[in-house]
């Protein structure tokens, strides 16, 4: 079973889409995906990938577990 790592931001993206989210949408100081009405925050890690710290946070909001994330 694969473990949780960083990923590239456009990576996080096509998985949100595939749940659902549209995006990404621009705000104040990042951007969002949105699905009835709840907001996902994407960062912008400037060429690098998102942090684990990040990732997990995502995956609690969207109140899925670690492996439906990574067979996404």
């Amino acid at each position: 079973m694969p473990n949780l790592s960083p990923l590239p931001r456009r990576v996080l993206i096509r998985k949100l889409r595939k749940l659902g989210f549209s995006g990404p949408h621009s705000a104040t100081r990042h951007e969002y995906m949105k699905r009835n009405g709840e907001k996902i925050f994407i960062p912008n890690p400037h060429g690098k990938d998102i942090g684990l710290p990040i990732i997990k946070k995502i995956i609690r909001q969207l109140k899925i577990s670690n492996q439906q994330f990574l067979d996404l």
